[in-house]
């Protein structure tokens, strides 16, 4: 039987996302590629591997079976060609970067200041979902983090701040708030506000429970990925809040990014599983605070 490597690739990251979309988006390809590659694969062994349907897809015990055989052929094949691909580019090392944001670009000063006190260290960035922000940390998909703050998880360090920005209001472009200057925690009373992010306190953060009069903010739908708010955004069906970044990385003709004027800026830091922490990682962390925060107004 003869399996594409790229189609492995595409069967196991579904098995993660258990999202046709996000998996597509993870792997920039088409959701219709990822499809036709499960198919293949489904009519190659000839039992279903995902059950779908208009509100869920799962795994079939079959696709569960092939997914505990296939994941650490996969990886060990993969990291052994990472590992040949670093050593033939004179790098000996790997630190992977998870970040819950497209914003790499506002770290670049972090990364150019690691790359120069570990030349032989390839730094690789990592989405992570909002779902479960802390998991690759804790299951050792990701050597370090940026997240918001708080986090007060008993087994995860937090390290340096490294970026402090606005909050911001994210809504279609013909919503009632879209042409106003400012707004304030107060008008969230009257709207649908996007939610998903776990845990509870980390969520709320960014959106409180409560307005500051005692009223409360109503959560609508969840997402985990900032893919997914465009759409619910631009639809008008519910509003988000989100940091000022994205306004420059998702700026479209169809949102409007208003800011909040009585939230507290928000503050990115480091984080990392207190129980692994490698030399790489106090290197990393030390650049941080050479560097310095970026702070953006």
């Amino acid at each position: 039987m003869r399996v594409e490597l790229r189609d492995i690739e595409i069967f196991l990251t579904l098995a993660e996302e258990l999202h046709f979309g996000r998996t597509a988006e993870r792997l920039h390809v088409t959701p219709a590629r990822v499809s036709q590659a499960i198919k293949k694969q489904e009519r190659r062994i000839g039992a279903a591997l995902f059950e779908r349907n208009n509100r869920a897809v799962t795994l079939t015990p079959i696709g569960r079976q092939l997914v505990a055989d296939l994941g650490p052929m996969y990886r060990g094949l993969r990291d052994g060609l990472a590992r040949a691909v670093r050593a033939a580019g004179g790098k000996t090392e790997v630190l992977r970067l998870g970040m819950l944001s497209s914003n790499v670009q506002d770290f670049r000063p972090l990364l150019d200041g690691f790359h120069a006190r570990q030349p032989a260290c390839e730094a690789q960035i990592r989405y992570v979902g909002f779902g479960d922000p802390f998991g690759p940390l804790r299951a050792g998909e990701v050597d370090v983090q940026i997240a918001w703050l708080p986090v007060r998880e008993a087994d995860l360090t937090v390290g340096p701040v490294v970026r402090v920005e606005p909050v911001v209001l994210a809504v279609g472009a013909g919503h009632r708030l879209a042409r106003r200057e400012t707004v304030s925690y107060e008008d969230l009373a009257d709207e649908l506000v996007i939610g998903g992010a776990k845990p509870d306190y980390w969520r709320e953060a960014l959106v409180p429970r409560h307005t500051p009069s005692g009223r409360p903010v109503r959560l609508g739908p969840a997402v985990t990925a900032e893919s997914e708010l465009l759409p619910i955004l631009s639809n008008g069906e519910a509003v988000a809040l989100v940091h000022s970044h994205a306004a420059r990385y998702h700026s479209r003709p169809d949102l409007a990014y208003v800011p909040v004027r009585d939230a507290p800026p928000a503050r990115w830091a480091l984080l990392w599983r207190t129980a692994t922490e490698t030399d790489l990682i106090r290197s990393f962390a030390r650049t941080a605070r050479q560097v310095g925060p970026v702070v953006a107004t």
